[in-house]
């Protein structure tokens, strides 16, 4: 049984991911308490209530909240007095006192002022980092149920242990959600003595933790994770318990059918408080996101169709036999595509002589083959398609994507084709986050998205000013006709600055522009590290080395978030970290990732992006202009206002069928829910 990631294409449905499915294992404390608490996730709105819904969505970001979090953390820093001369047992004799107020749900707003003040000051001793008032401000907002916007670089990581540690005085379980395996646990690792002194037990999930290994982790007072193994587990647990959907049925069942029961075998104690970082990432590019627990259906006929359904397709020409659209990521047979698919398929058996099955068939083939490339939303290894994060570039192992799709690429690549998979369960990111009962969050780029966040989640975004003023140079963006003079200019800029001795940071958006980049400063003898879905194994460390004199570092998207950059000896005063973007992302939240790894906590630095007319983006999304403005152009650069519009009018149409895609989805979920109970459990 395995975990699934669908890239196709249920309106809205971007598609999910897969993994295997645990064997039983002895009951977990707090097993019944999921249960109890079990909550489902809230439809949407409809009617006149989804338009109230999107008319409130406009006001909540205009609530003046960060003046106030300000002024509730200046109150935190001057209580420092009350604890800095405590000793360790009467500081320790604070913490459970103010455990007990929050473990029976009693406390106020100066209850929660005392905790951080508390967490505070136990961070200073115990890992010699005292959070200032922004950071505190941050920490208010959390607790409030708040999505933080704080820079990169601003110290999130030391942030999340404030509410966290609130959370985990209320005795329910906090989980703690990161973007990879790597930073939970280094995250849990790192900061156990503050817990620890705190009175909490602190514990990460990874992926190659064994059942009874992942139950000790939740039941710690605090458990770091990702979003996916979290969901992951969630699906085990709900297919455990069958289809009792409360404690009473569970109770019932338990005196019935003893150990047979299901309820022994959980891994969960619930889903009561999510504090995610990276949130734009989880809640936003991975929102769309299935995960489906499923199990292998082999079917020899059908492996041996999506091999035949490849030959079919790479005798069809584009445009003449199929058409694709590109910004719907679709493709179509035309009416001579489909004659000429009959007659090649003449003679052929089974499923061949079904005009529907056929096209499906061909169609799927000509999707694999046209819009999901090696390089860029996927890589081989080891024989074996392997799933890139397109927001990310970093590799997913152990997933596949849905509904004959996966198969169709390894046809595609002429490997051995897998068995396809028969879904169990399959919950969305976004259906999942919205279950728990208290849900907050902090990311460097949430503005953009702030209606869409409390839509969907009931999420208030609130910006959080840096700690010190930001001193980032942003240079104009420059444009190219075609991609080439792009890459040459490129180089060129990283040449220049090698010189001067500062380091540089280019963002790339897929591997196969990150791999050619790399041959073109190797040409030039220009020594340089590459992160990217084939090169990750020392990404943080890479990352962590970025800043250092005369460093190269070229890097597919965000590879390396949630690690700092820290400068090296004399580059403050070179100038900083140089930030070169060799795309315009889709997401501008994404760019704006990008630009801050330069210029942190006031340090100097400088980022600028390099732009084709020849690029993904604007193919897709002004297609028609850019080609026009291309041709005009040639190899020269055209830089500009007006080709700065063309960039942003393609970046905010994808950004508007993004979010069209995402309510989708949960248009989707709600009505499986209430349609489709016989095709998989939707939890």
């Amino acid at each position: 049984m395995s975990i699934t990631t669908n890239q196709q294409r249920m309106p809205g449905d971007a598609g999910p991911v897969q993994t295997g499915l645990a064997p039983a294992w002895s009951a977990p404390v707090g097993a019944w308490r999921m249960l109890a608490q079990r909550r489902d996730a809230p439809k949407l709105p409809k009617g006149l209530d989804a338009a109230w819904d999107s008319a409130v969505s406009l006001f909540v970001p205009m609530v003046p909240r960060r003046g106030r979090y300000l002024k509730r953390a200046e109150r935190v820093l001057a209580m420092e007095g009350e604890y800095h001369g405590l000793a360790e047992a009467e500081l320790h004799e604070q913490a459970v006192k103010l455990r007990g107020v929050f473990r029976l749900g009693r406390e106020v707003a100066a209850d929660v002022d005392r905790a951080l003040a508390l967490v505070r000051e136990v961070s200073r001793r115990e890992l010699g980092m005292e959070p200032y008032r922004e950071q505190v401000a941050a920490a208010v907002a959390m607790v409030e149920g708040c999505l933080a916007e704080l820079a990169t670089g601003e110290g999130k990581t030391l942030v999340a242990t404030m509410p966290a540690v609130i959370a985990g005085w209320r005795g329910r379980g906090c989980h703690v959600m990161t973007v990879n395996d790597y930073l939970a646990k280094r995250d849990a690792t790192g900061l156990s003595k503050l817990y620890a002194a705190c009175g909490l037990s602190v514990s990460w999930v990874d992926g190659e933790m064994l059942p009874p290994d992942r139950k000790r982790s939740y039941d710690a007072d605090i458990t770091y994770c990702t979003n996916k193994e979290a969901a992951a587990d969630y699906l085990r647990d709900r297919l455990q318990l069958g289809r009792m959907r409360g404690l009473t049925e569970a109770l019932v069942a338990k005196i019935n059918h003893g150990g047979m029961s299901g309820v022994d075998r959980l891994v969960m104690r619930g889903l009561e408080t999510a504090i995610i970082d990276e949130a734009d990432s989880l809640l936003i590019d991975e929102a769309v996101t299935p995960l489906i627990i499923s199990t292998e259906a082999p079917n020899a006929e059908q492996d041996l169709a999506f091999e035949q359904a490849a030959k079919i397709a790479n005798r069809l020409e584009r445009e003449e036999h199929y058409k694709v659209n590109l910004r719907y990521r679709d493709a179509d047979l035309t009416r001579a595509g489909k004659s000429y698919a009959a007659e090649l398929c003449d003679g052929l058996p089974g499923i061949w002589q079904s005009p529907r099955m056929r096209d499906e068939l061909i169609v799927q083939a000509i999707t694999a083959k046209e819009l999901f490339l090696k390089g860029q939303q996927y890589v081989v290894q080891e024989g074996k398609v392997v799933i890139v994060d397109e927001s990310t570039g970093r590799l997913m192992p152990d997933r596949s994507w849905r509904h004959g799709l996966h198969q169709a690429v390894e046809a595609k690549e002429r490997l051995e084709v897998t068995p396809a998979k028969d879904t169990m369960a399959r919950v969305s990111f976004q259906r999942f986050f919205r279950m728990y009962r208290r849900l907050s969050g902090m990311t460097g780029t949430a503005w953009e998205e702030r209606h869409e966040l409390w839509q969907v989640y009931k999420l208030p975004s609130v910006r959080i000013p840096t700690h010190k003023p930001c001193i980032r140079i942003q240079h104009p963006d420059r444009v190219f006709g075609s991609g080439e003079a792009r890459w040459n200019a490129v180089v060129e800029e990283i040449r220049r600055t090698h010189k001067s001795g500062r380091p540089v940071l280019i963002g790339t958006r897929s591997v196969e522009a990150s791999e050619k980049l790399s041959s073109m400063l190797t040409a030039v003898a220009l020594k340089h590290e590459v992160l990217n879905a084939v090169r990750h194994e020392e990404e943080a460390q890479i990352v962590e080395q970025a800043g250092q004199p005369g460093r190269i570092t070229v890097a597919t998207n965000m590879a390396g978030r949630g690690t700092d950059i820290k400068l090296g000896p004399g580059i403050a005063e070179a100038g900083g970290l140089h930030v070169i973007s060799t795309d315009r992302n889709e997401s501008g939240r994404i760019d704006r990732q990008l630009y801050g790894r330069a210029g942190r906590q006031g340090d100097p630095g400088s980022a600028i992006a390099f732009m084709s007319l020849e690029d993904e983006l604007v193919g897709k999304y002004v297609g028609g202009a850019s080609r026009r403005a291309s041709k005009r152009a040639g190899d020269r650069e055209v830089s500009g206002s007006r080709m700065n519009r063309l960039f942003r009018q393609a970046q905010a149409r994808a950004q508007r069928l993004a979010r069209r895609q995402r309510k989708g989805v949960l248009k989707s979920d709600d009505w499986m829910e209430e349609n489709l109970g016989f095709a998989g459990r939707e939890y």
